[in-house]
Order: structure tokens, then C-alpha cells, then sequence
């Protein structure tokens, strides 16, 4: 795995690589395998390779077979009789068969026993087969399925009515051969031999005669039928195809499968891989998923779960009886993944840069080494015939074969691995998991919105997050918003099929941060540092640690097969700076986002310390500019003072009419339709008070009242003690409340102003604008959703949340509430000390594991919610 590191800006523009892998770095704590031997021929690749407990077979660009003693590491004998490459070889180990299929179009069978062949089947001809990629072999239905150049799936049976058949449909009682037809593109087709002598009696069983051994060494001839063909089973070449078995009762579109059931897993150049149900007389298709990038040119399925190599150095790990994509593996970009192994719960995945790694059980990269001096393009898993000591055993254009002692992972500590792992920079944090390490490196991109520096480093966050939402399982893609502005990320997570339609919960959160200037800072802002329980780093509280906790708890509920609803990811990257182009974006691209059920974010952070809290309501806010000119350059008070006009004069006396002596907004009307406080909200009030040690009108007055702040008033000119500026400027907000309406405050604002100023009589100029709003918003307690939300809080915390509101805005949520026309919920996760926005940002390393869990309960209940049909 290619572990880039991500540079840090600071105070400067940076061009961020951002890192491809939310799983963690390769670490030296899991053992790289030892190499027992090498074999072969440096002037042969080996394309194939299959290995029992006494033998190892290779089959390369030669047209020979080599058969390997396992024990020795000798070449024991070759198997002659392909008239191209040996493109794949797949084993029956219960009959003692070795298939190997060629570029010569012909599969052949081989006994493991005697080394001669036993059958040469012939591909149905009608449309030319070309080359023959895959094999896979049906134990229980004694079937060799066949993944063929000309995008065809063929199969052929040998059990006893099926060869019958065979011989009744192929020979029936002439002597001929049949007719073949070689295809206009495809430059390889069969060989015949000649017609076994003992099949011109008609009374031949064909199936009795193999079980006795007649046929060992005549080379039966097979030629597939029609009625064995699936035509145009992928638009590409079948380069891979895996068995796999289910022995659970189904749930969802598997619902009706037999307590035993066998399953064809095909990949294809179209870039998809498709799941075939087996019968024995026929497939039929279940279903398809769309990998997206690049060819599939090799797949490995374990339990119920399908893992499928990729041209583009991804590997997508499948779910196979939810059809879900559980996760995104990236082994190396741009690199192809040409072979996969698995022994129990470790997967080893095989690179054209001659490069193997080694993948846990959760998606970790814990060993990597350069295997061969080329191409890695066959591997297979084998054990020995005790099945205590198990081997990889590896083939590559360099011509060598190599074998390599393997463990299984249960004999690995992994838990000593997790504490070991260099996660991040302080000793004292030993929680060495996903969610952190990815932290660690969302965190490393400065993607501070406001300034245009950190632009690239905004676009690069949005990319990284987008590929860590693959990898975790979601599918993910980028929708533009303005000009030059930050994109959305926008990535499902995609629950389990049920009876009943899935809820659908849109998770909101933003990936830009504000500035990190080093004053203050006890360490670099953009590395993530732990110290006594607490990760440090711009972003860790708002929002970047929430993003990666809501995250990995539906990866988790995914792995588990779990997640019964859709979890809709929507990050903005410019909230810090008023989310311009958020709305038009959601309107044009509603459609993808589809229909959602509830809104869930986490955003702020608790009243306290240490009581968790559910945020139900927040302030609106309108953000002004004041700009009064003179018309005139600026001028020196020595010379001008007293005779001039000055703005400053009229800003201060202008901005001195918005507030009485009692600190009350003077704007006429303002007041009049804010919602009084009800008794229960006075009740909730005394108890926040007691926790807080706060008044409760101190409170009330932070979160439901309505208020004026002028932020700041600026000049023209070199702001020096002898200048009058031609220009002053100031930046006005208020905070409002339900049930004051935002346009109408807003033109209140600007009429006041305008009226005031008018009476000044003033020969200077007025320029009032509003610069951006954002409206209340006043979640709905008496919800169901709000009910489970608050159920989850108290489960994992054993105590029952505070309700408290908030006194700043986030402009997106009542939007989306009206947009989507359903409820919101906001779950902070941090601690009233996590300094947001202020150096030293931090955020408990227990906040964001129990918030993760908090998360997953949340959802579970979730699954109990069904959602309208349309």
C-alpha cells in the first residue's frame, strides 16, 4: 500500500497529495512471510498456478503444464498437449482432476494421480470462444464453468445423466465429427483429436466407462453444447470467475435460496462483477455490481464476502448477500491487482509492480514486500496435507515461482499490533483504529475555506474524503457548486435490502476548517497529536472528527452486515464561510441525493464537560456590511479637520441608533413576533443551570433571544493619527430567533439604517448590503426520531441527555429541513473545552468512540423506521 504523507501548508499555498488509504500504515509488528523456495524458469511467465498437498502446477506462455513435487521442490513431470498458453488451471481435488484452459481454446483435464490426460473439452463454436481466462469447478454438481475471450460463460457437467446426454446430443449413433467454425476475430480454436475408437459402438456409456478409468490416457473428446452457453455474459472479456457456497438462509432478494446453494462470481473488462446462481442445468444471474474502475481481472469470494482485483490498484470488497460494497481497498493507485489469495480471514493481494500485501480481517494493511522482480500475475493458498503449515506460493513474468511460509492471522496479536501502530505522534494514544488514523490525515489537509491559499487544499480535502468514503463502503462522488468554490462530497452507505423501504438519513457536516495561526498552538495545528486522552488539531471537534465518527460507524454496521437503512453523506467544504453556492447546488442535484427521511449532524459541542447533550434549536443570523464615503480622497486632519464631513462621525452615530441604554435592539418591530418561553423550556433552563453553574437567563439569553453585534469597523487609508478617511466601514449582525422571519429583519435592518441616516442630512454617501443569512432552526422533541436519537444517547452514556439550544447558526439545516421536508437532529460530540475555532483545538478520544457507538445504535433503531413508498 502506498502510504503518500501529506504535506503541510502553513500560512502558504501548499498542492496537497492527498493520502489514498483510510486504512492504516503497513506496520513492522506483523511478520513479512519466509521464503521456503524459488522455481522455475526466468524465460517463462507463469500465468497459472494450482497447488494440492503434494504437487504445484504451473502453466506459463510454454505450452507445457510443470508439475512440481511440493516436498522436494523438484519438477516431477510436464503436461503436454496445449498448443498455446496456459492461461488457468483450476483443481477437483475429490476426482483427481487438474483443468487447465489455453490460448489454444480447449480445456483440458488431467488426473493428479497418473499425470495423463483424461478429457479435452471443445468450447461451443458457433460464435468462437477465442481464449479461455477462468475455470471454476462445481463440486457439488460436478460442473467446470468456462470465462471465455469472446465475453461468453460455457459449462460443462460430468456427472453421470450429463455425460449420457453429452454423448447422446454429440454422437448419437454416427461416426462423424462435428463441424466447426473458426471466428472471424478470435485467431484460436480446438485442436481435434481423433475420435475415440471406443465411442463408435453405439451402445457406449460414455459416464460408466470414465467412472471405471476406460478413458485415462485416450483423450476423451467433449465438445461443449449450446444449451451450455450464457452469450454476452459481461461486455468484456471473463478474466476471473470464483465459486462460492452459501449454506445461510437468504435474507432480502436471497430470500428464497435453499439452505445449500452454489453461486458463480464472474469479472469482467466491462468493469463489473456479476453473480450467477448454479443449477445443474444452467446459471442464472442475480446480480451485478458496478466497480468503476477499471477492468476486473481477479476475484477471491470467503464466506459472504467477494473480493474483486481491480486494473486500477482498487479492490472492492462486496457483501454478497446484501449486494453491498462494504469496502474500498486502494493496494496501490494505478497499479493493477492481477491476483488475490485468502487464507481465512487475511487477503493477499498481488500488484503488476511485483509487490504483495497483506490485509486483515478490518481492512488493514499489515505486511508488504516485493515478491518478484516483475509482474505478479497467479497465486494460490494452499495448506498441507495436516493442515497445520499453509503456504502462498506466487507466479510472475520474471519466470519464477516462489513459495512463502504463511500465518494465519489468529496467530498474529493483533492487538499488540493496534497499540504499536504509529497512528499518531503521542505515545500516550493507543487506540490505533481506522477511525483515528484517518482523522490524522483529513486533518493534515489545511482546508481552511477562507483563504484563497488553501484553496487546492480545500479541493484535495473533498478528494480524500470522497476515496475514504469508498474505501469504508460508501459509493461517493464530487458535485460541483460554484465557480472556484469548494466541491460537495456526496457518498451513500447503502443498507440491507428488507421487506419494507429503507429510511434514508442525510448525515451534513463540512470538511473546511477556519484559520490555524501557530500563536497559541502547543503543537503544529495540522497534525494530529495526542496528549493525556485528547487528540489535538485544527478540525478535530468542528467538524472533521464527527465526519470520520458517523462514518466508520456505518462501515462498521456494514461489515456486519447490519446497516438496515441508507446513510446519504453530504459535506460542503465552505461552511466556515457561509456555504455560498450550497442551495443551488442541493437543487440541482436533489435527484441524486434522493429522498430523505431524516437529517442528522454534529456540529457543536456540550454545555458541560462531562453530561452528553442533544442540541434541538439554533439562531438565525444576518451578516451586513455599513459603508459610508465621503466621495472624496482621504484627507489630512491637519489641513482638513473641522471643515470636512467625516464618515467616522456618521458610522459612529449611525451605528449608535441600533441599541438602547438597555442593550435592546432599537430596530422597530424587532421584538414583536419572537416566541415566548413555555414552561417546560423555563424547566429545562433550571436544570441546565444547576450543571452549569449558570443563570438561566444568561442562558435564554444566548439562545432564544435575539441580539446585535458590530463586529468590526474598518478605515481607508493608512489608518495613521493625522488621517481623516474618506471611507469607513463596519460589519453588523443579528442573531435571531423563532418566530422572527429572516427577510423581513433583514430589509428591517437595511429601512432602519437607511431612515436614520436620511435624518442626518449628511452630504456623505450610505451603502448598506446583506451579506448572508442564515435562518432559525427549532428541532421537534416530541419526534420519533428525536425519541430514538435521545433512546441511543442514554444507552451508551447510561444517563439521559441535556436538551440544550445553541446560540450561533448553521445556515444548511433549516434549508434542508424545508428542502427535504423532514426533520433534523443535531448530536454534538465534543466538550464545552474543546477550544473550536480557537488554538489548541481538541477533542476526547472517549467523545469520539462513544459518539461512534452513540452513532450505531442510533441507526440500528433506525432500521425499525420504515420509510413512506412513493
Amino acid at each position: 500500500m502506498a502510504n503518500v504523507s501529506l504535506p503541510r501548508a502553513s500560512g502558504a499555498s501548499t498542492t496537497v497529495v492527498p493520502h489514498p488509504s483510510v486504512s492504516r500504515p503497513i506496520s513492522s509488528a506483523a511478520p513479512l512471510p519466509r521464503l521456503l523456495h524459488s522455481l522455475g524458469d526466468e524465460n517463462k511467465s507463469v500465468l497459472s498456478l494450482m497447488a494440492n498437498a503434494d504437487h504445484i502446477f504451473t502453466g506459463g506462455q510454454g505450452q507445457d503444464i510443470a508439475v512440481w513435487d511440493r516436498h522436494k521442490f523438484t519438477l516431477k513431470t510436464s503436461l503436454r498437449g496445449h498448443s498455446g498458453s496456459i492461461l488457468a488451471l483450476e483443481l477437483a481435488e475429490e476426482k483427481g482432476w487438474l483443468f487447465s484452459a489455453s490460448g489454444d481454446s480447449t480445456v483440458r483435464v488431467w488426473s493428479t494421480v497418473t499425470f495423463l490426460p483424461v478429457y479435452i473439452l471443445n468450447p461451443y463454436l458457433e460464435t468462437g470462444a477465442g481464449d479461455l481466462f477462468s475455470l471454476a469447478w462445481n463440486p457439488a454438481m460436478q460442473i467446470i464453468y468456462i470465462g471465455c475471450q469472446n465475453t461468453s460463460l460455457q459449462w460443462q457437467g460430468f456427472c453421470k445423466f450429463q455425460l449420457d446426454r453429452h454423448v447422446e446430443e454429440q454422437w448419437g449413433s454416427g461416426t462423424s465429427t462435428p463441424t466447426r467454425k473458426v471466428h472471424k476475430f478470435f485467431d484460436s480454436y480446438p485442436q481435434y483429436t481423433h475420435r475415440p475408437a471406443d465411442l463408435q459402438a453405439n451402445n457406449f456409456s460414455l459416464s460408466s466407462s470414465i467412472s471405471q478409468g476406460a478413458f485415462v490416457g485416450t483423450n476423451a473428446l467433449i465438445n461443449i453444447s449450446a444449451a451450455n452457453v450464457i452469450d454476452s455474459a459481461h461486455f468484456g472479456y471473463i478474466y476471473c470467475m470464483a465459486l462460492l457456497p452459501s449454506t445461510r438462509e437468504g435474507t432480502g432478494y436471497l430470500a428464497q435460496k435453499p439452505a445449500q446453494s452454489y453461486y458463480l462470481v464472474t469479472g469482467s473488462g466491462d468493469e463489473t462483477v456479476k453473480i450467477w446462481r448454479c443449477n445443474p442445468s444452467g446459471l442464472n444471474m442475480m446480480h451485478s455490481f458496478d466497480c468503476q474502475h477499471g477492468a476486473v481481472l481477479s476475484i477471491v469470494a470467503s464466506g459472504e464476502t467477494i473480493y474483486a482485483g481491480c486494473q486500477d490498484g482498487h479492490v472492492k470488497v462486496l457483501d454478497f448477500e446484501t449486494r453491498t460494497l462494504v469496502r474500498s481497498i486502494i493496494v496501490q493507485e494505478n497499479v493493477d491487482v492481477l491476483s488475490l489469495s485468502i487464507m481465512q480471514s487475511d487477503l493477499y493481494t498481488c500488484s503488476a509492480n511485483g509487490h504483495i500485501h497483506r490485509w486483515s480481517s478490518s481492512f488493514d494493511c499489515i505486511a508488504s514486500w516485493e515478491a518478484h522482480d516483475g509482474i505478479v500475475l497467479s497465486s494460490v493458498v494452499s495448506c498441507s496435507s495436516d493442515r497445520k503449515s499453509f503456504c502462498l506460493i506466487t507466479g510472475a513474468n520474471d519466470g519464477f515461482v516462489k513459495v512463502w511460509a504463511i500465518t494465519p492471522e489468529a496467530e498474529v496479536n493483533l492487538s499488540q499490533l493496534h497499540e504499536t501502530s504509529a497512528l499518531i505522534s503521542d505515545s500516550d494514544v493507543t487506540q490505533g483504529d481506522t477511525m483515528t488514523y484517518a482523522l490524522s490525515k483529513f486533518v493534515s489537509i489545511p482546508s481552511v475555506s477562507s483563504d484563497p491559499n488553501h484553496r487546492e487544499d480545500c479541493r484535495q480535502a473533498a478528494i480524500w474524503l470522497k476515496k475514504g468514503l469508498n474505501q469504508l463502503g460508501a459509493q461517493s462522488t464530487l458535485l460541483p457548486t460554484r465557480e472556484a468554490g469548494s466541491p460537495l462530497v456526496l457518498g451513500t452507505f447503502h443498507g440491507t435490502e428488507g421487506k419494507h423501504p429503507k429510511p434514508r438519513i442525510l448525515f451534513y457536516g463540512h470538511y473546511d476548517v477556519i484559520s490555524a495561526p501557530p500563536d497559541g498552538w502547543d503543537t503544529d495545528p495540522f497534525t494530529v497529536t495526542g496528549r493525556n486522552g485528547y487528540l489535538y488539531g485544527r478540525g478535530v471537534t468542528d467538524n472533521k472528527g464527527p465526519i470520520m465518527a458517523v462514518a466508520c460507524a456505518a462501515a462498521e454496521l456494514l461489515q456486519d452486515r447490519a446497516l438496515g437503512i441508507d446513510l446519504v453523506f453530504l459535506i460542503e467544504g465552505e461552511e466556515e464561510t457561509g456555504s455560498v453556492g450550497f442551495v443551488d447546488a442541493i437543487k440541482e442535484h436533489k435527484h441524486q441525493i434522493g429522498n430523505i427521511d431524516a437529517i442528522l449532524l454534529s456540529n457543536s459541542t456540550w454545555i458541560s464537560e462531562h453530561h452528553p447533550c442533544i442540541t434541538y434549536g439554533l439562531r438565525g443570523v444576518v451578516h451586513s456590511t455599513v459603508e459610508i464615503t465621503s466621495g472624496v480622497p482621504d484627507l489630512h486632519s491637519g489641513v482638513e479637520g473641522g471643515a470636512a464631513p467625516e464618515p467616522m462621525f456618521d458610522m459612529i452615530r449611525l451605528l449608535g441608533t441600533l441599541m438602547d441604554g438597555e442593550g435592546k435592539v432599537t430596530i422597530p418591530n424587532f421584538y414583536n413576533p419572537v416566541r415566548h418561553q413555555t414552561e417546560a423550556e423555563k424547566q429545562l433552563y433550571d436544570v441546565l443551570s444547576n450543571v452549569t453553574q449558570t443563570p438561566g437567563s444568561v442562558l435564554s439569553s444566548r439562545w432564544s433571544e435575539p441580539s446585535l453585534t458590530v463586529h468590526d469597523i474598518d478605515v481607508s487609508g493608512p489608518r495613521n493619527s493625522t488621517v481623516i478617511p474618506g471611507k469607513v466601514t463596519a460589519k453588523v449582525s443579528l442573531r435571531i430567533v423563532p418566530d422572527q422571519d429572516l427577510q423581513t429583519i433583514a430589509q428591517s435592518l437595511v429601512n432602519h439604517l437607511r431612515g436614520i441616516f436620511d435624518k442626518f442630512q449628511s452630504p456623505n454617501q450610505l451603502s448598506v448590503s446583506i451579506d448572508r443569512t442564515a435562518d432559525w432552526w427549532l428541532g421537534n422533541l416530541d419526534g420519533p426520531w428525536f425519541k430514538a436519537l435521545k433512546a441511543a444517547v442514554h444507552d451508551e452514556w447510561n444517563v439521559e441527555p441535556l436538551l440544550i439550544r445553541e446560540g450561533g447558526s448553521i445556515p444548511s439545516i433549516p434549508y434542508l429541513e424545508k428542502e427535504f421536508g423532514c426533520p433534523a437532529l443535531h448530536l454534538p460530540l465534543g466538550q464545552s473545552t474543546d477550544q473550536a475555532h480557537l488554538p489548541n483545538e481538541r477533542i476526547s478520544l472517549d467523545n469520539l468512540s462513544r459518539g461512534k457507538s452513540v452513532i450505531k445504535r442510533f441507526l440500528s433503531i433506525a432500521t425499525n423506521f420504515h420509510a413512506p413508498t412513493e
